[in-house]
Order: structure tokens, then C-alpha cells, then sequence
């Protein structure tokens, strides 16, 4: 048994979100290779394009409204990674300095693979800062990889809820759906990542690799 059918309402959530028609959809991730998780690297302090800037400031959600527009229609994966990063550097800020602290804390426990730590520390962010996507986003890569798919799933939905558009989170939906065959559901979650950032080279390979399968299947 997939186990996607075994999944709670949570869950169908996530999955709900990376498929409703009609939504602004948009980790953090704004490399072209496929990271631990997908859409879980933290964003860089080097802009990929240094001539890509927000615009003028109309305000945080103003301007990130205004970075998705430049994303959707960036031209070229070079422009679209400087986009990307912008937009992960608005996403990496909570607002609450320890929160902060604490995710730098976590990511670096990550990368150690302290895994066991960096889900306690990111336990702590989301009881903080239970609004901030990337918090969520994060844990559910922790828990990915601590083996742990049906929780980051959750995560991943939480995340979701939270920022619609956090093409990160549904290229790592897609991910954890393929590794579990569920094929159709993870084209579902990589189609709409693209629909948010159209240059992003990892996802556009994979959806080709799942393409002539699915839609094969679905004829």
C-alpha cells in the first residue's frame, strides 16, 4: 500500500493547496539541482544575478507580490535564480530574532546531520513563530530526512497553508509522492511548483521524466 493512502486529512490538505485551480501558488529553493529535500536550502547572501533588484519598496507583501509577477515571467533560469533568492532571503526572515537564531542553529545541525537536534531546536521555532512558512518547510525537510515522510508531509502542508506559493514545499511534496510511486500525485505538486517559477530546472526534469508514464496511464 502507497503511503499516501494511509495519510490523515492533513495531508489530502497539502495536497488540496498544490492543486486547487485558481491559486497563486509559489523551501526555498533556488538552485537547479535537487538538494537532501528538494526546496530545502537556505537562501544564500550572494544574489545569483546581481542585477535583479525587489523595485521600488511598497511594503514586504507588496514587494514579494511583485517578486512572484518577475518570477513567473522570468526569461532565463540565470534571471529567475536571482529572483528566487530575493524571494528566500523575505521567506528566511521571522520577525523574532530568536526564531531566527534558532533556525540558523538548526539548519547548521542539519547539515551535520544532528537530525535528532536540528527537529528539537525546529520543534521550537514553529511553537515560536507558528505563522512562518519556512519554519515549517524546514522541519519537514528534518524529518525527511530522519525518515520520516509522513510527518514532513504534514509539514509540508502546514508550510503550505500558511505561504500557497512556497514552490520549495510542493517540489518536496512531489519528491516524497515519487519515492512512495504515487507518480500522478507528484506530477500534481511539480506542475504547480511550475507554475510559480517556470525556470526551475530540476522540476521541469523531473516532470519530463514522469510525463509520457502518467499521461500514458491517463489516456
Amino acid at each position: 500500500m502507497m503511503i499516501a493512502r494511509t495519510l490523515p486529512a492533513a495531508f489530502l490538505l497539502a495536497l488540496a493547496v498544490a492543486s486547487s485551480p485558481g491559486v497563486s501558488l509559489g523551501v526555498a529553493q533556488a538552485q537547479d539541482v535537487p538538494p537532501q529535500r528538494p526546496g530545502a536550502v537556505a537562501p544564500t547572501d550572494k544574489d545569483d544575478n546581481p542585477s535583479v533588484t525587489p523595485g521600488p519598496s511598497r511594503g514586504p507583501a507588496a514587494t514579494l507580490e511583485r517578486l512572484f509577477e518577475r518570477l513567473a515571467a522570468a526569461k532565463t533560469p540565470e534571471e529567475a535564480r536571482g529572483i528566487a533568492n530575493l524571494i528566500q532571503r523575505r521567506w528566511a526572515r521571522s520577525g523574532s530574532a530568536t526564531a531566527d537564531l534558532l533556525m540558523t542553529r538548526a539548519q547548521t545541525a542539519t547539515k551535520a546531520k544532528q537530525l535528532d537536534l536540528a527537529i528539537e531546536l525546529l520543534d521550537r521555532v514553529v511553537s515560536l513563530e507558528p505563522d512562518w512558512a519556512e519554519g515549517w518547510n524546514q522541519r519537514a525537510n528534518a524529518l525527511f530526512l530522519a525518515g520520516d515522510p509522513i510527518r514532513s508531509m504534514l509539514d509540508i502542508g502546514e508550510a503550505l497553508k500558511r505561504e500557497p506559493r512556497h514552490y520549495g514545499a510542493m517540489m518536496g511534496l512531489g519528491t516524497i509522492l515519487r519515492q512512495q510511486g504515487d507518480d500522478k500525485r507528484a506530477m500534481v505538486a511539480y506542475r504547480r511548483a511550475l507554475e510559480v517559477y517556470p525556470q526551475l530546472e530540476a522540476v521541469k526534469s523531473a516532470v519530463d521524466s514522469l510525463k509520457t508514464e502518467v499521461d500514458g496511464r491517463d489516456a
